[in-house]
């Protein structure tokens, strides 16, 4: 992942041509945005309004002396200020609820482009830098299409409109205003380089910040096995530390342009009624001019001073718009075919021809994780790959349903090249049960089914037989049980048995376990083998065996060394032959002692 300070994907691009690249997904609203516009203006414009009511009513009837107008004029104010409100709350009728569609829309697509990039994507992204981006960026970009787009523009328009009325009613006063704001757009250039760079560390820190909470939430129970909450803690405070100095850094920014933001327009006002005062006592300009003109200033004063915060919003949407972008430009490297094939009825014939694999950004000195492995799995055969740690099983297994494609040779299904297929026919056909068992937040039966979701609900319990996951009857809701955020409310052995009834109950044409056992207990471990040969005996399995009484399932063994398959057999024919597979099942026995009680581990001694 880039770094957190610098903006990736490319040239930087300017302010303008970052947050233009959101149109495609505004474009629904702007009819909307543009009549919320529209309204704001017409609330701005009424407001330039009454201080010309009021310059008509003070040079008009109040130098007259005449009573009656007054409450004519104060009637006609009152009714421009009840307009003035009616446009403000038009305008926000207007842009709120079409600007969370957008949002909502964004942020669907993001998450489906984060379900399409491929895992090595997700290898290098940390979780908390997606899910800040995912929901405070896009809140953001929505509260600026809702608030700050709109009165950044209206404002703008405002100030114009509201310098050339001031230079209507005096023209050297108006100069004098319109020259004393030219320090305001100089310090706003300025802020906008600055704060940027700042705004752009800000949220990178804060989904860095995200990461740490969720890393120690889900390890939670390791930092206190290890006692080593005080350390988590320490590292969390360093973060929020270094987040917190790079806030007062943007405070500081844009606390600068407030000074000036307030400082010019006071200064003006001072001067212009300096010299508003001369030129009265001249006879230059009348009383109600120069009432007309302060009033005006004064209507002016918000749309001015709105300028740093809309600015310093500005900066942060584009920021986000960046950071949003950056997700979406990420190449999708594992794709479907333009013309995919199908397998109407697969038989489970699985071939490895020369497959090759290595990580996209391994250096070019390193070996390859996978070099050059040759095997075949004839329908409805069971096939136990074992190897020492690091041999590249599990990485092999990864392969066969394109959670990384292989970057030489190729894996065939049937005699079909896998990436031929489409990715959810692939993935109908090759079911996987991993290690480490993840299960979702959601109910035992949404688990369980979630690769088949239209089973019976007899397929629903035999695949829970098999995984001997009878267990989830005899929780509070039955199958209905949600079993809470990736299953930690249950044991190891649970979750392993509910993540194998998952892919069993997937019915696929090639079973593909990656060692599903290595959390039950021996009689657990039993049943559930005994269970697996039945649906094995029709269906093709490739598993990652780490004990031998899973090895014992398997019809053939292939035996992986240094990312290769350096035998196949079976069992008894490689303990004949191998001398490496002696090697690794005699490790395997030796893990099966020291996990058995005391009392065996001391019987077999004796």
């Amino acid at each position: 992942m880039p770094a957190p300070s610098e903006p990736s994907g490319g040239p930087t691009l300017s302010t303008f041509k970052s947050i233009a690249r959101i149109y495609p997904y505004a474009r629904p609203a702007i009819p909307r945005i543009a009549l919320g516009m529209v309204a704001a203006l017409i609330g701005a414009l009424v407001a330039l309004a009454i201080p010309q009511v009021l310059r008509s009513l003070v040079d008009g009837p109040l130098k007259d002396g005449d009573g009656s107008a007054v409450w004519a004029t104060g009637a006609l104010v009152l009714g421009l200020g009840v307009l003035e409100a009616a446009m403000v709350a038009l305008r926000r009728w207007f842009v709120l609820v079409p600007n969370t569609v957008v949002e909502r829309r964004m942020r669907t697509e993001l998450y489906a482009k984060l379900q399409d990039l491929s895992v090595s994507f997700h290898d290098r992204w940390p979780s908390g830098q997606l899910l800040s981006r995912i929901v405070s960026d896009l809140n953001l970009v929505r509260r600026w299409l809702s608030f700050g787009l709109v009165l950044f523009v209206v404002n703008i328009v405002t100030i114009v409109i509201g310098f050339t009325v001031l230079i209507s009613i005096n023209w050297m006063l108006g100069v004098l205003f319109a020259v004393c704001s030219i320090p305001l757009w100089i310090f706003g250039y300025f802020f906008e380089r600055k704060y940027s760079v700042v705004a752009r560390r800000s949220q990178d820190q804060a989904g860095d910040l995200a990461t740490t909470v969720e890393q120690s939430v889900h390890g939670i129970r390791v930092l206190k096995a290890f006692g080593r909450g005080k350390h988590a803690l320490l590292n969390f405070a360093t973060q929020a530390d270094d987040l917190r100095k790079t806030e007062l850094e943007k405070a500081r920014a844009i606390a600068g342009i407030w000074l000036w933001l307030l400082l010019v327009p006071d200064v003006t006002f001072a001067l212009a009624l300096f010299g508003g005062v001369v030129l009265a006592a001249d006879g230059q300009v009348s009383v109600g001019e120069l009432v007309a003109f302060f009033a005006t200033a004064t209507v002016l004063r918000f749309p001015v001073e709105s300028i740093g915060f809309l600015l310093a919003m500005t900066f942060d949407t584009r920021t986000a718009i960046d950071r949003f972008f950056e997700v979406m430009d990420e190449p999708v490297t594992i794709t479907d075919p333009e013309h995919p094939r199908t397998i109407p009825r697969p038989h489970g014939h699985l071939v490895f021809e020369d497959v090759h694999f290595r990580y996209q950004d391994s250096a070019d000195s390193y070996p390859d994780l996978i070099d050059g492995v040759d095997l075949e799995l004839i329908p409805g055969e069971t096939m136990a790959l074992v190897g020492v740690t690091g041999s590249g099983k599990t990485t092999l297994t990864a392969l066969t349903s394109r959670l990384y494609d292989v970057t030489g040779g190729r894996i065939l299904l049937d005699g079909v090249d896998i990436r031929d297929l489409s990715r959810a026919e692939l993935r109908r056909h090759i079911a996987m049960a991993f290690e480490d068992a993840t299960l979702f937040s959601a109910s035992v039966r949404d688990n369980v089914l979630l690769g088949r979701p239209d089973a019976t609900d007899d397929e629903l319990k035999e695949a829970l037989e098999i995984a001997q996951a009878g267990f989830v009857y005899e929780l509070p809701d039955g199958l209905d049980t949600v079993v809470g955020e990736e299953g930690l409310s249950l044991s190891g052995g649970q979750r392993q048995r509910l993540a194998l009834a998952r892919a069993v109950a997937a019915k696929p044409a090639v079973l593909v376990l990656d060692d599903p056992l290595s959390a039950l207990d021996v009689d657990t471990e039993a049943l559930v083998e005994a269970a697996l040969r039945r649906i094995l005996a029709s269906t093709t399995a490739l598993i990652v065996a780490h004990r031998p009484s899973t090895v014992q399932l398997a019809d053939r063994v292939a035996v992986m060394e240094d990312g290769r398959i350096s035998a196949v057999g079976k069992h008894s024919e490689l303990l004949a032959t191998s001398e490496h597979y002696r090697f690794v099942i005699s490790s395997f026995e030796d893990d099966s002692a020291d996990q058995k009680p005391e009392n065996e581990r001391e019987g077999v001694r004796a």
